[in-house]
This record gives C-alpha cells, sequence and structure tokens, in this order.
C-alpha cells in the first residue's frame, strides 16, 4: 500500500487547492451528519497541512453538532476514473479505478471574528487575483449582511491518511499506455504528477 502515498506533503496541499470542495462528516446529537463545502489548506513551513479553513451557513444545524462535538472527518477526492483494460496492450490485464483522495480527523473551532477574512480569502482562491477577478467588495452594502449569516471555523488537523493510487504499480509500459490514451486528461496529469521524481 505504501506505493499509493503521496510524494510530498506539498502533494496533499496541491490536491486541496485543485478539488477545495470536501465533506465534513460529524456524529451529532442526532446521529451523523455531513456538508460539502469548499476549504483552504493552512500549512506549515514544511508544506504539511495543519488547518483547513472555511465557513459555515449559520442556519446549518451541522453548526449545532459540531458545537455539541467538534471532531470530524473532513474527505477530499481529487482525480479519479475508471481505467478500461481496452486502453492497454496487456491482454491479461484487468481494470482498476484510480484516484487520490485525503481524509482528515479534525478538531472544528468557529472563529466568528475571521469570518470576513474566510470569505475574502476563498474568493482569492477560486478567483484568482489577476485583472477582472471578483472580489467579495463589489457586494458593497450587500457583504454585510451576507456575512452576518455565515460563521468562519478552523479545522484543526489530528491525523491524515491520503492515498494516490495513481498507476505507481503499473510496468512501465501499461502506465504510458495509460496516461497516452485517457480519455481523462485530469486524470492523467495527475498520474503523470504521481509518477514524477522529484
Amino acid at each position: 500500500m505504501s506505493v499509493f502515498i503521496p510524494r510530498a506533503q506539498g502533494d496533499i496541499a496541491a490536491l486541496i487547492a485543485a478539488h477545495p470542495l470536501a465533506w465534513i462528516v460529524s456524529n451529532g446529537p442526532a446521529g451523523f451528519v455531513s456538508t460539502p463545502l469548499p476549504l483552504l489548506a493552512e500549512c506549515d513551513g514544511e508544506g504539511r497541512v495543519v488547518a483547513l479553513f472555511g465557513h459555515f451557513a449559520k442556519r446549518n444545524p451541522h453548526v449545532a453538532a459540531l458545537e455539541a462535538d467538534p471532531r470530524a472527518a473532513i474527505l477530499f477526492q481529487g482525480a479519479e476514473g475508471y481505467v478500461s483494460p481496452r486502453l492497454v496492450s496487456n491482454p491479461t490485464w484487468g481494470p482498476t479505478w484510480n484516484y487520490a483522495v485525503v481524509r482528515f480527523e479534525t478538531e472544528v473551532v468557529f472563529v466568528p471574528d475571521e469570518t470576513p477574512s474566510a470569505a475574502e480569502r476563498l474568493a482569492a482562491h477560486l478567483e484568482g487575483t489577476g485583472p477582472g477577478a471578483w472580489t467579495v467588495a463589489e457586494m458593497g452594502a450587500r457583504a454585510v449582511p451576507m456575512l452576518d449569516h455565515i460563521v468562519a471555523f478552523r479545522a484543526w488537523v489530528l491525523s491524515e491518511q491520503a492515498t494516490f493510487k495513481l498507476g505507481q504499480d503499473e510496468s512501465a509500459q501499461t502506465f504510458a499506455e495509460i496516461v497516452e490514451r485517457h480519455p481523462d486528461a485530469a486524470l492523467a496529469d495527475a498520474m503523470r504528477g504521481a509518477a514524477r521524481k522529484e
């Protein structure tokens, strides 16, 4: 299984940056609760993800669940897809599914004072910072009531489990054939990245 670990800590942060929509899953007083939200990775000096930053709608019942029990699993999915035997020349090769995923065990802390920053940072990440990029400030007076309805949070990472199953165990020929012939360019690019040597 160790062949399917990321090459470097930075690969995990890169997956989150490219695929920021995560599932936040926790077990509250009424049972399991899950919410999909785009999140930002906060990293230490070595590129290790130490926290995930985002915001909830205050009316989401998940907020109360996390206030009662702040532990949550946060799940990210990167490039993924079916790999057909039709893509390779080896007649005995069987089908598989390639994917890159990360699972974090976290403790969620609500940080209402950082709510404006959460909205601004997320917009900057998704819009970019080039000419014409949208900013929260463009909402003008509408921004204040919007911000009143959301609350920022930081999910501190307790543990992580990353699996980048992207063809690292294939022969050089089979790997090259999959990358060349797979119809999903994003998956092929992820496979190239996983195979690249530092």
